[in-house]
């Protein structure tokens, strides 16, 4: 009788547990980083999306994440890094890096990701590329400078580094505060993905009050 009662005591905090807003459990529905990653800010909760143009996942996650980054508080940021493991992803983590040089992102990267997905152009070859820029107000010359300068070079090496630290084999993932990465295929659907975030950030908002 007293396993009975043992066991309903057990069954019953597992669903008050849930009920508090816990379902999500490390190693099952995310993973722990390690070593962490360093973040841009410390004063910041960092949430990272790592992301290629060219993948249709990301393409058909970009409006749910655009909803939900506007629901972000003041205390967390959010920064895009490309994914890097061929050539052709390289390409597009230079062009990404580009768009940041030359301050048009928000511009154009909705773009590119209706260029290279909607439109089956591959943006592969750096006149291709260039003439989108052209199209989005930006001087042939100016793209050329900024897409072969020693700066975008730079990111698009830590970048490829930060993804192979992260341990990412999919896109898209988010690393939330260097801690934490969350997949598709863990999460089970990019809705989820962005609740697990949630529930990360309040985890390390909580962190760092204790």
């Amino acid at each position: 009788m007293f396993r009975a009662f043992l066991t309903s005591l057990l069954l019953t905090l597992g669903a008050m547990n849930f009920a508090v807003g816990q379902p999500w459990n490390e190693g099952e529905h995310y993973d722990a980083v390690s070593p962490v990653l360093r973040t841009s800010n410390p004063e910041k909760i960092e949430v990272m999306e790592f992301f290629w143009f060219g993948c249709g996942h990301c393409y058909t996650f970009e409006p749910l994440l655009a909803a939900w980054k506007k629901t972000l508080a003041d205390d967390v940021v959010f920064k895009g890094s490309p994914a890097i493991w061929n050539s052709t992803m390289e390409i597009h983590a230079k062009v990404f890096y580009t768009a940041e040089v030359l301050g048009i992102s928000e511009k154009i990267n909705p773009v590119i990701f209706r260029a290279i997905n909607q439109d089956r152009r591959p943006l592969t070859a750096e006149s291709d590329i260039a003439t989108l820029f052209e199209s989005s107000g930006v001087l042939r010359s100016d793209f050329f400078d900024a897409f072969n300068s020693f700066g975008v070079g730079s990111q698009v090496r830590q970048a490829s580094s930060r993804a192979r630290s992260a341990k990412i084999t999919g896109t898209p993932e988010i690393v939330i505060n260097g801690k934490y990465r969350i997949s598709t295929r863990k999460a089970g659907n990019q809705t989820n993905m962005l609740k697990i975030a949630d529930y990360l950030i309040e985890k390390e908002r909580g962190s760092a009050g204790s």
